[in-house]
């Protein structure tokens, strides 16, 4: 998705939750100054990287993710795929011994998870907004091969392929690195939460908080857009 198109949809959600563009913006700032300091990775990087398959598989953290992740493993060859993780889903997938290709977080997951992947050969997308500054600095250098990206206007190192939650804006990626075919998993879109999306959670399940369903709404809206507009064959397990 082209920044400008993004846009429209990037204002309305800062209108809709309240965000600060100035505070993406000095986020990404802050962000695109550690990649340069540290190095990074650019997206043709990445695209070399995992050109061994244009047929992706997309993890997010909703309730379904362990069910389909199993039946996955019982009747596909994850060799053959590019397995993106969203964040919290990398749990699930370090559970089931599964080393996922890309992870894409704005690191509130479970960061020993993500590190651990990280060291497995994952490579990190990293996602700068105004909330996510603190950990932004504590620990993108720890990390290595990072690509970073912000919502807000792409800056140096820190690209925008379109995306809100960690979940869509890892099909805009996939989808930025010339995916085929994109198989979506643990995408429900619906109004439960699991640990694996909210660490702290004393229980595996939990209703969503009406912030975490208005982003589920925006996460669904722009899944279809990329349904609707995208060359990519897009399978959600979930339907």
């Amino acid at each position: 998705m082209e920044f400008g198109l993004w846009e429209r949809y990037y204002k309305e959600i800062l209108d809709d939750f309240g965000f600060s563009r100035e505070d993406d913006e000095y986020s990404a700032k802050v962000l695109d100054e550690i990649l340069s300091e540290e190095g990074c990775l650019t997206l043709d990087d990445l695209g070399q990287i995992v050109n061994f398959s244009d047929k992706y598989i997309v993890f997010g953290a909703g309730p379904s993710l362990k069910k389909h992740i199993v039946e996955l493993k019982e009747n596909k060859d994850l060799k053959d795929y590019v397995l993106v993780a969203a964040d919290g889903a990398t749990t699930a997938l370090i559970e089931e011994r599964i080393s996922p290709d890309i992870v894409v977080t704005d690191l509130d997951g479970n960061l020993d998870d993500i590190l651990l992947a990280n060291l497995r050969g994952a490579n990190i997308v990293v996602h700068a907004h105004g909330d996510n500054l603190e950990q932004i600095i504590k620990f993108t250098s720890f990390f290595n091969n990072v690509l970073g990206t912000t919502q807000a206007q792409p800056v140096g190192n820190v690209y925008n392929f379109g995306g809100f939650t960690d979940g869509d804006r890892a099909i805009f990626l996939a989808v930025a690195l010339g995916a085929s075919e994109i198989t979506l998993v643990g995408m429900d879109f619906g109004d439960i939460v699991t640990k694996y999306s909210r660490p702290k959670l004393s229980t595996d399940l939990a209703d969503a908080d009406e912030f975490k369903r208005k982003k589920l709404k925006y996460a669904e809206e722009l899944t279809a857009w990329i349904v609707e507009n995208e060359n990519a064959d897009i399978i959600n397990l979930c339907e």
